[in-house]
């Protein structure tokens, strides 16, 4: 079955508590009336979970990469210099 945009707005509302109350009661009476949207929940769900664990390994991909390029580039040297003397005991 495919999802409509709609239905993927609302669970979407569900899921992160937008909405008001009545949006709510609305929502629970579709649950009651669809007993496949909790599927559909739990498989949003699922995916809002996978795109957050995307975003977060290819952030810290690409901070690791602007780590390496701060402290191995020559250009960078007196940066590097002056970070490891924050840290080092004096």
């Amino acid at each position: 079955m495919r999802t409509s945009l709609n239905e993927i707005k609302l669970i979407d509302g569900h899921i992160f508590n937008q909405g008001t109350h009545e949006d709510a009661l609305l929502f629970d009476a579709m649950l009651i009336l669809n007993p496949g949207l909790t599927n559909q929940i739990m498989w949003q769900k699922k995916t809002h979970a996978i795109v957050q664990q995307y975003g977060r390994k290819k952030l810290k991909a690409e901070i690791e990469m602007v780590h390496q390029r701060l402290f191995t580039e020559p250009v960078n040297q007196t940066f590097k210099e002056k970070i490891l003397g924050l840290f080092s005991k004096q």
